[in-house]
């Protein structure tokens, strides 16, 4: 629901909530209005599945040629052209990628692309746009008119997706358009007209500034040139509108998500007011970006994920996992909960968006080609904390290590659609544990045992457990003193073997060469007419403290600080918990969050309160920071 279809607001509902009336009744917010008071789409019980269109599935052929029929290559030889791959191809694969588990679809860019060819490449990756309102007719049907309001195939994908309870995520570009193809650069479209032209800038859409050289000077990284492309001057306010109509446009055809490219290389004011307009549009939408190479050292990295209204792409994590997966890097498993320790830096580590593999690094399999290794990694990433992202193939061990596995050939063509490697049965498995036990997507993460080949942890939420450990070294036995597991016997979802708790240990734990183990507990899951997800950042805590939410509302305590809604501990910066309410369901509440000690007098925030208007029904998230002078 956007904010020009909706109904006119009850008013008198928004001021109570904002405190501008006397009357201490509780008002109920008119149907359709709550859209304004709910937060992003919860997005981390997904598992994303990413699609370079063009290598993925040829679904009709009679589009292979498309409007220039010199930039496909029907042999499949020529890693630079189009290979046939389109949207009806995913459509036709949807069943296959619903058995694999998969939730969420991120897909290459679908705009319109540059026909012609740079130095023997075409845009077949989807990242030198021409006109942003408009799909690439090479995915579309043969002929069929590609303005965006006019593709029936898109609308067949979209239709499916949701039909099956699967959400799709639109990668966009607002940082380029296209490099110099043969004299051509930076022509940008409106729905077919020409508004922008690098070449002839009357209107400064553009910066004209040298490609980069020096990636630690801050204005080069922010306002010159990336490999050629032509840079859009995000200060011209005629391009704002023109990115931000576009992506809204997308988001009215039944866009869910966004995976946003490069987000370094622009001011962070610009994603905020970005962010800020597409989020009152369509409150429900989840995005992450593209920081290349982030890690939690680098603050400004962290500062984008923590202020920008998005989160990011783990490249910390991946580069962890693929040095000790893949290289057998000094250290072993100690570098991978290096990076975990440091999960502080960010507002929401458990939204952060992990992967092993993508489109512009070689594949896991071109560093290591043992298929066991791959399985550790991507059982890693299934299992902990974040949201977890499969390079598509991977299930099929796909990768071609023609120079060294890099871009281009990180981008196969899709050839294999077997449903019994062992990996396409680990990520099925996976995917039905992130869905149905709420501590491994929603829970803290605590290590239990590490060393350079055994790396163990316990994922906790509630009364939930997922206990993990794997070894990629030689067989192993282990005792683990604390495993936070009740007693009594868990089968292993992916070994099949069955284990013994005692006292909350796993004592003689043996561990096969290159086996993981994963024990579940699923608690009881929070029930309520709508649940509130409460998140509480900058806040310190010592031992034996917690953190509570009271409020004017009988979910909340009703004030009393003693029948208040207990949050859970995540990390140093983080707490978290899933308030149900139904006798409040719909109304205007006050709270505020308070650090409580047995036997101490509580702290309370330093502020008079926080005012919110309840959906009536659904899933709310609150992020909040704590307020304490």
């Amino acid at each position: 629901m956007t904010i020009a279809s909706s109904p006119v607001p009850n008013l008198t509902a928004v001021r109570a909530a904002a405190g501008f009336l006397a009357d201490e009744t509780a008002p109920t917010i008119e149907a359709g209005f709550e859209f304004l008071f709910t937060r992003s789409l919860e997005f981390r019980q997904e598992t994303i599945y990413f699609i370079i269109v063009d290598r993925f599935h040829d679904g009709n052929p009679d589009n292979n040629a498309g409007p220039n029929p010199q930039l496909f290559d029907p042999t499949r030889q020529h890693w630079g052209k189009y290979w046939g791959g389109d949207l009806q191809g995913i459509v036709d694969k949807l069943d296959y990628l619903k058995a694999l588990g998969v939730t969420a679809i991120w897909v290459s860019p679908l705009f319109e692309q540059v026909e012609d060819l740079q130095f023997d490449r075409a845009a077949m990756h989807g990242y030198w746009t021409k006109d942003f309102k408009r799909i690439n007719p090479r995915f579309l049907g043969r002929d069929e008119d590609n303005s965006l309001f006019s593709c029936t195939v898109f609308d067949t994908l979209i239709t499916e997706m949701h039909k099956r309870g699967m959400k799709l995520i639109l990668d966009i570009v607002c940082n380029h358009s296209s490099p110099d193809v043969n004299g051509h650069k930076g022509e940008l479209y409106d729905n077919g007209q020409l508004i922008a032209d690098f070449y002839n800038d009357v209107n400064h859409w553009y910066h004209h500034n040298p490609e980069i050289t020096d990636w630690n000077n801050p204005e080069q990284i922010l306002y010159y040139e990336l490999s050629g492309l032509a840079t859009f001057n995000e200060s011209n306010p005629d391009y704002r509108n023109y990115i931000k109509t576009a992506i809204k446009q997308w988001l009215d055809r039944g866009v869910d998500a966004l995976r946003v490219d490069t987000v370094k290389h622009m001011p962070l004011w610009f994603w905020q007011e970005f962010m800020a307009d597409i989020q009152t549009h369509k409150p429900s939408v989840f995005a992450f970006g593209e920081w290349g190479f982030s890690k939690p050292q680098d603050r400004q990295s962290t500062h984008f994920a923590n202020r920008s209204g998005m989160s990011i792409l783990d490249f910390g994590l991946c580069d962890a996992i693929r040095e000790v997966l893949a290289w057998d890097a000094p250290g072993g498993f100690e570098r991978v909960q290096a990076i975990f320790d440091q999960d502080h830096v960010y507002d929401t580590a458990s939204e952060l968006v992990t992967f092993v593999d993508n489109h512009d690094m070689p594949r896991f399999l071109s560093l290591n080609p043992d298929g066991d290794r791959l399985r550790l990694a991507v059982g890693l990433i299934m299992t902990c904390r974040g949201i977890p992202c499969i390079y598509y193939g991977t299930e099929q061990y796909l990768y071609d290590n023609t120079h060294g596995g890099n871009d281009p050939y990180n981008r196969p063509m899709m050839t294999r659609w077997d449903t019994d490697t062992p990996l396409f049965k680990d990520i099925q498995q996976f995917s039905k544990l992130r869905r149905l036990n709420p501590a491994v997507s929603l829970g803290s993460q605590q290590q239990k045992y590490v060393s350079a080949d055994v790396f163990c942890y316990v994922r906790r939420y509630r009364d939930s457990r997922c206990f993990v450990a794997m070894n990629k070294g030689n067989p192993i036995t282990i005792n683990i003193p604390q495993t936070d597991l009740q007693d009594g016997e868990y089968f292993c979802m992916v070994t099949k073997r069955r284990f013994e708790v005692q006292q909350g240990a796993l004592r003689g734990l043996s561990l096969g060469h290159h086996e993981m183990i994963v024990l579940s507990n699923i608690g009881d899951r929070v029930k309520g007419t709508t649940i509130v997800r409460a998140q509480l950042n900058g806040v310190s805590t010592q031992m034996g403290e917690s953190i509570v939410v009271v409020g004017d509302c009988p979910e909340l305590g009703n004030w009393d600080i003693a029948k208040a809604y207990p949050l859970e501990y995540i990390n140093p910066n983080t707490w978290f918990g899933e308030i149900p309410f139904t006798a409040s369901a719909g109304k205007a509440i006050t709270y505020k969050y308070a650090i409580q000690r047995e036997g101490q007098a509580p702290v309370y925030e330093d502020l008079v309160c926080r005012r919110w208007i309840l959906a009536a029904s659904g899933t709310v998230k609150w992020k909040d920071s704590w307020s304490r002078v």
